[in-house]
């Protein structure tokens, strides 16, 4: 019995193997081979690369290869590993951010010197892009398409990094008993030559005349008041619109803010403009004012529904990074700190994907 279950055994073992000769052979894998390049897909973005001539942009672009980078959201730098002197000049609204940033730097280690000069967005952004005299400019409005075609003709490209969000002060004198509410037609008037007088705007303000305490014209505030305010108020003309405001009469300019808050605060019929900051230090020597009944505040300067809401910037150039570390090093530590002393400083965060945006560049430029 034993020797025919070992026969069967070894009979089906022969027969399967057979069976397995039998099937056809299974055809190997081959091994992968290299793909030709898909021109379909899509390929990845030179931030550098010159904006078209006929409208030119700011770009987004590489950051110095020394930043560390931590998290997705988050830059790291050391300050007291830092070396090298930074220049920086431009907005008087930006002053303020930059300068508490510079404090914060220097508490944690940096022994340089970082300049910065209150000078206006037009004369800092003009000595970045044409004299090449800095390596950051402040600037409180968008850099304008001739400016980036200054920058491009001393071989700069700017890089526009987006820092904050600041909601313009409308203020009048504390003695101002009339007036705390005024809608953006009636600050078109106030600050053009169509009125003189209180009452030339509405008849129930007084026949006193209007004291006008604002930036000159080389304040990116300036800038940014003329096309919210003025230039609706003159079917989109620019050149109507600055004509009417540089018409009006007791007309007092300045690119220091701090010579407007004190014009206003001893003129009872002082009215002006600035940023954020500079009203939320004076507190009770000035009053603010809404416009068109929105109050200025967190809320409504992100939300921008306060019509003189706009946001804050710091240019940089690619070049300047790459010969100079300290500088993307800065950058980068503004950025990620910024949002510690802005609100003390009297200004508003910006979004957090604007500024996600600005550190997401300097952390795909370390990647290269």
């Amino acid at each position: 019995m034993r020797r025919s279950i070992s026969f069967l055994l070894g009979f089906v073992v022969v027969l399967s193997i057979l069976l397995a000769a039998c099937q056809p052979a299974a055809t190997p894998t081959e091994p992968a081979q290299a793909q030709p390049e898909n021109t379909m897909a899509p390929q990845p973005t030179n931030t550098t690369a010159a904006a078209p001539a006929a409208e030119p942009t700011a770009t987004q672009a590489p950051a110095a290869e020394p930043i560390a980078a931590g998290a997705e959201d988050s830059l790291a730098v050391d300050p007291d590993q830092v070396e090298g002197n930074i220049i920086s000049a431009g907005s008087s609204t930006v002053y303020p951010l930059s300068e508490a940033i510079v404090n914060l730097f220097e508490s944690e280690g940096y022994t340089g010197q970082v300049t910065v000069d209150s000078i206006g967005s037009g004369a800092g952004i003009e000595r970045f892009c044409k004299t090449g005299e800095t390596d950051i400019a402040n600037s409180s409005r968008a850099i304008k398409d001739t400016e980036i075609e200054a920058c491009q003709a001393i071989d700069r490209e700017p890089i526009e990094f987006r820092v904050g969000t600041d909601a313009m002060a409308v203020v009048v004198n504390p003695e101002n008993d009339f007036l705390t509410n005024v809608t953006s037609e009636e600050l078109a008037q106030i600050f053009s030559d169509q009125a003189v007088n209180w009452s030339d705007v509405n008849p129930d303000w007084p026949a006193e005349p209007i004291k006008r305490y604002t930036p000159g014209t080389d304040s990116g505030t300036y800038d940014y008041f003329i096309e919210a305010i003025l230039q609706p108020a003159y079917e989109g003309d620019a050149d109507k619109a600055k004509t009417a405001f540089q018409s009006a009469q007791n007309l007092q300019q300045s690119e220091d803010d701090n010579v407007l808050v004190q014009g206003i605060e001893g003129d009872p019929n002082g009215i002006g403009f600035f940023g954020f900051a500079y009203y939320q230090e004076e507190g009770a020597r000035l009053n603010l004012l809404s416009v068109d009944d929105v109050t200025p505040d967190a809320d409504t300067a992100e939300s921008g529904t306060y019509p003189l809401a706009r946001p804050l910037f710091i240019y940089s150039d690619a070049k300047i990074i790459a010969e100079k570390p300290q500088v993307g090093q800065f950058i980068a530590f503004y950025l990620d700190r910024v949002n510690e002393v802005i609100t003390d400083v009297g200004y508003f965060p910006a979004s957090d994907e604007a500024l996600n945006a600005a550190k997401q560049a300097l952390m795909d430029a370390m990647q290269k």
